[in-house]
Order: structure tokens, then sequence, then C-alpha cells
């Protein structure tokens, strides 16, 4: 999540159109990894995720959906390697959007020469 977010709680709904996944999807991940994975619930059994939760989830959709691991596997490589596992999920989301910004100016920079008549 960015400096820019403002609000404490997400939905479900919320959080799987972040990560573009099932909001079932996201549930299966809360049972398989519940040290991970521990949402708030109000009282009417409601989740909510917390920017802290949100970034939980990013690291395992890293593990899970971009490098391909079983669910067993990204389990065991929470449990072994917390701190490089955070460290390579965060480098990696980073990595992703320098890329979207980078293929942003590309654009804008095309656009400009199109229109440089």
């Amino acid at each position: 999540m960015t400096g820019k977010d403002l609000k404490l709680f997400y939905s479900t709904a919320e959080v799987a159109e972040i990560f573009s996944i099932p909001e079932s999807t996201l549930r299966f991940w809360e049972r398989q990894f519940p040290r991970q994975i521990a949402p708030h619930k109000s009282g009417r059994g409601v989740r909510q995720y917390t920017a802290e939760d949100i970034e939980k989830v990013r690291i395992i959709h890293s593990l899970v959906k971009v490098r391909g691991l079983k669910i067993a596997a990204a389990r065991e490589l929470l449990k072994n390697n917390k701190t490089g596992t955070r460290m390579q999920s965060e480098m990696l989301s980073r990595l992703q959007n320098l890329r979207e910004e980078l293929l942003s100016i590309r654009e804008e920079l095309s656009y400009m020469r199109r229109n440089r008549t």
C-alpha cells in the first residue's frame, strides 16, 4: 500500500480486487496461512483488512501467483525465512511499479512525438 491510502480497513472484495483474485481465494489463503493473514472480524463476521494485512497478502500473492509456488512450499518458505521473503516481495512490488511508471513515460513520449507537428 502507498502513503496515499487513507482507509483504516478494507473489505474482502476490495482486497481481492487489489490483487485481481476471487474473494474465495483470499478466504482460502486465510485458512492456509493463519499466522500471516488474520483480518479483524466485526461483530457480524465481516472481515476487515488493515494495510498491514494487505502487505502480508501481497507477500503470499507474490509467492503463490507470481512465483508459482505451491501452498505448502510458500508456507514453508514463510516459516523459515520471513525477513528474506518479505524483502523479496517488496522488491518485486517496487520493480513492478517502476515498470508501470516507465511504460507510462514511454507512452507519453510516443504521444508527444506523434503530435510534434
